[in-house]
């Protein structure tokens, strides 16, 4: 299809994508599997809507993690993107080997009373609360506490503030000057690179002492890749859950007997399982597939992709393709087979999987029986969603028992 007869989208549907993706999803499926996006000054930009694109793209070699080779690209803090996530062979395979054992299945199934005897102590704070933040008093507490006992973050560190400081990177605060954040970031990592230095004790895994080491003893990381890739596991592993914990609660609202099936007195392992895989599809943590660029020219329904444009994988749109999943709009917490992209798919699958799997089959139960019947405080439509790059993620969530 030449440039001059691109489709462009309803406008109600491109301003509406951030609170509600899914009909511009379906539209770009059906109209434009390969939509460019061309802005004066700005590399082009192509979205990707397919599952069968997208899942083939994800692992496809001739695309590029690295961000150098799209001039001008801003990939995200200054100084810290030097991680797996923006790396190519055979950088990133150093690097994922490097923080792979920690993410082990294994290893993370002996979280599970961690998680439990945290999400009950958090439930327990709000016990007699009439109104709730799902996401500021379970989701984001939760998902941070797991990701810094792995890092080995001290207790000192895990706070509210520490989250924000995160948070900022990835959803600017047009009250929160960018620079100030930078450096508050900046002090942030060192900080804690100083600790583990210094033998700063901590009760966790303590990937982030062994990182440490690494760099030192061995030379197996550069400072600015450990810098990094701490800055990266902490996002990362903190915000992907507390979407899919977010996310999958509002669906489940949304959907009350699917609800009432995961609350029978013995809904079964199995149901449990496939639920936290249909809440990860049915609307994915993860939007947006992290940056890829061409590396050479690339030919997609007739279109030519050049060299150095950026390249965005709708995860969330394939996750919703009909062509793969029947009815693909309709919540089922029973769906079988479920081969969603939620996680990616190919080298860059998600490392934390694992950990945001049992986090989620430790949660959901939990908040149905302990919540009870609860309901939004405040119309689905007012509900605010964090205008994230690549993450689909409620800023809040509230909810008041019934």
């Amino acid at each position: 299809m030449p440039p001059e007869v691109e489709p462009r989208p309803p406008a109600a549907l491109v301003t509406a994508r951030v609170e509600d993706p899914y009909p511009y999803f379906a539209w770009l499926r059906r109209h434009a599997p390969a939509h460019v996006e061309r802005r004066a000054g700005r590399p082009a930009v192509w979205q990707v809507s397919r599952y069968d694109d997208v899942r083939v793209l994800l692992s496809d070699p001739r695309l590029s993690k690295d961000p150098v080779r799209v001039p001008g690209y801003v990939p995200g803090p200054a100084g810290l993107n030097r991680h797996l996530v923006h790396a190519d062979p055979p950088d990133h395979t150093r690097l994922r080997t490097l923080v792979n054992t920690a993410f082990v299945p294994r290893r993370i199934a002996l979280l599970e009373p961690f998680i439990t005897e945290v999400a009950h102590r958090l439930l327990d704070r709000v016990e007699k609360n009439a109104h709730i933040d799902l996401i500021a008093d379970f989701a984001a507490p939760l998902t941070f506490r797991m990701i810094c006992a792995i890092l080995g973050v001290p207790e000192r560190l895990d706070n509210a503030a520490t989250r924000d400081t995160l948070m900022a990177t990835i959803a600017p605060d047009p009250a929160v000057d960018p620079a100030r954040a930078g450096e508050d970031l900046h002090t942030l990592l060192d900080t804690l690179i100083a600790g583990k230095r210094a033998g700063q004790e901590s009760g966790g895994v303590d990937l982030l002492g062994a990182l440490v080491a690494a760099g030192d003893v061995s030379g197996a990381m550069t400072e600015e890749e450990l810098r990094s890739t701490a800055y990266l596991l902490l996002l990362v592993g903190h915000d992907t859950t507390m979407n899919l914990i977010g996310n999958g609660m509002l669906a489940l609202l949304h959907h009350p007997e699917q609800a009432v099936r995961l609350t029978a007195p013995d809904p079964g392992t199995d149901l449990l399982v496939t639920a936290v895989e249909e809440l990860l599809r049915y609307d994915s943590p993860v939007r947006d597939a992290t940056f890829r660029c061409a590396g050479e020219t690339i030919s997609l329904h007739g279109r030519t992709i050049r060299e150095g444009d950026i390249v965005s994988l709708l995860i969330g749109s394939a996750n919703r393709d009909g062509d793969r999943f029947t009815d693909p709009d309709r919540l089922d917490v029973g769906r079988r087979p479920n081969d969603h992209l939620a996680f990616g798919y190919g080298p860059h699958f998600c490392i934390g999987a694992a950990l945001a799997r049992l986090e989620g089959a430790v949660a959901f139960p939990l908040l149905l029986e302990r919540l009870g019947t609860v309901r939004l405080a405040k119309p689905a439509d007012e509900l605010a969603w964090r205008p994230a790059r690549v993450m689909r993620g409620l800023a809040a969530l509230p909810l008041v028992r019934r």
